[in-house]
């Protein structure tokens, strides 16, 4: 029998996804900070990626 070790990476951690991230801090006009990123998983740690640019349909 032989005992070969799980993968450490699975194949959907590869995979970046929008996120939409709500901030309980205040703005400096006095609103709650909403944005988008973009996350992934990698086996341990969510990633999370500054989007640059994106359609105003987000």
């Amino acid at each position: 029998m032989s005992l070969t070790p799980a993968p450490t990476r699975t194949h959907w951690s590869e995979l970046w996804h929008l996120w939409t991230v709500i901030l309980p801090r205040r703005a400096i006009n006095g609103r709650i900070v909403i944005g988008k990123v973009w996350r992934r998983h990698d086996g341990r740690h969510w990633i999370y990626k500054k989007i640059t640019e994106y359609g105003s349909d987000l």
